[in-house]
């Protein structure tokens, strides 16, 4: 993965916004002290994660069409 991302000049401001977003939440995750997080949090964590998956999947849709 590099370390800056490449610019997309095919994606719309808005596309843009959501890539950035989930850019900030996997990066916050990847810092995140998983052993310190209760069942809870951990649960939030995934789901937050799994929706900004869903999202990037339907991006690439948006974008390869």
């Amino acid at each position: 993965m590099p370390d800056s991302p490449r610019p997309h000049a095919t994606l719309s401001e808005r596309q843009r916004g959501r890539l950035e977003s989930s850019r900030r939440t996997v990066a916050a995750a990847r810092v995140t002290d998983l052993a310190a997080l209760n069942a809870a949090d951990l649960i939030i964590l995934v789901e937050r994660l799994r929706a900004h998956l869903d999202d990037a999947v339907r991006l690439i849709d948006e974008t390869a069409n």
